[in-house]
């Protein structure tokens, strides 16, 4: 008898957007993808489909009717850390910063191409499925981060990085794939009567690049989202 091979189930993506042509497009391209699609078009229906059926991904529009998506995005991190991709019309950079303070993953701003929204949504789920396993090493045959060791090594040879820098990158590769907010690495790297003090940051990142031989401009590694945050590029993204 030949042996039998389940295959996984397709990761199931919850979409919860006021906009029925959004809904549709979305509901078009995610299935084209292989994603299994759950709709919702307001945010209690997304919230109540989140409870009762759960998903592997939320795309969640930020202007919906009947609530805010900040309070949305609060009402999902209380119970579930579940990846969240917000899309917004709001081009405000504070705006950006306040909705990955309160717990998306990511964001991306409408129009959006379909390619790009695609290339987010396999970030985070394969970001999220990283988080659950056991090993603390990136590893691209470049750069070589052992988190556990606390050891740095590129093209083979010990990186020598200050306390700052390295817990500067440490932090942005467990977090591979998200944005992470000035004010959240200022926090983290200074506490948080520094959430201001920007300076700081942009002075250990110019820092941290140099050594990395990483170019802001071309980025492989430490990827700056404008007036946002920082974002570490893992191999194979396909951003």
């Amino acid at each position: 008898m030949q042996p039998s091979f389940a295959s996984a189930p397709p990761a199931r993506v919850l979409v919860i957007d006021d906009e029925p042509q959004i809904r549709k497009f979305l509901e078009i391209s995610l299935r084209a993808q292989g994603f299994a699609v759950e709709l919702a078009d307001t945010a209690q229906a997304g919230l109540d489909a989140l409870a009762v059926r759960g998903a592997d991904l939320v795309v969640l529009d930020m202007g919906l009717p009947d609530r805010d998506g900040l309070i949305v995005l609060r009402d999902i991190r209380a119970w579930s850390q579940v990846p969240v991709l917000v899309l917004t019309v709001r081009s405000n950079e504070s705006d950006k910063v306040g909705a990955l303070d309160a717990g998306a993953n990511d964001y991306v701003t409408k129009p959006f191409g379909v390619q790009e929204l695609m290339a987010r949504i396999r970030v985070l789920l394969r970001w999220h499925a990283a988080a659950g396993e056991a090993s603390p090493v990136f590893d691209d045959g470049r750069l070589h981060v052992d988190l556990a060791r606390r050891e740095v090594r590129l093209a083979g040879e010990p990186l020598a990085l200050s306390r700052k820098e390295y817990a500067l990158l440490a932090f942005l590769v467990q977090h591979a794939g998200r944005v992470v907010t000035q004010p959240q690495l200022l926090r983290e790297l200074w506490g948080p009567t520094h959430q201001e003090d920007t300076h700081y940051l942009r002075i250990l990142v110019g820092k941290l690049r140099q050594k990395l031989g990483d170019d802001a401009a071309a980025p492989r590694w430490i990827a700056t989202e404008p007036g946002v945050g920082l974002r570490f590029l893992s191999s194979g993204q396909g951003l």
